[in-house]
């Protein structure tokens, strides 16, 4: 949509740290429970979203899900957005780094 994938994503477990320098990210709970912790000026936060909650990664800043059960989530990026973003910590087996997958 206008250059900007619309995500659907079913996550569960710890993410990598990584940053997106050049666009937000926004993250919509359509079921279950997602932590977002954010490395921020003054330190470390963790934002927790319910369904139906939404938040907006501002870019530039480190952050890191994590979904303790299984949960599904709808994302807004620019196309081809990889899903580690610019920058990241090492990549555990778990975690996909990609643009998205076709359905």
């Amino acid at each position: 949509m206008n250059e900007y994938d619309v995500r659907v994503a079913k996550v569960e477990g710890t993410h990598v740290w990584h940053v997106h320098r050049d666009t937000d990210e926004f993250f919509l709970v359509l079921d279950g429970e997602l932590h977002i912790a954010l490395r921020e000026v003054g330190g470390e936060r963790t934002v927790r979203l319910a369904r139906g909650m939404v938040f907006t990664v501002p870019r530039g800043v480190w952050h890191r899900p994590y979904a303790p059960v299984p949960t599904r989530i709808l994302l807004f990026e620019p196309s081809g957005t990889l899903s580690v973003g610019d920058a990241h910590d090492d990549l555990p087996d778990h975690v996909d780094a990609t643009t998205g997958h076709a359905l």
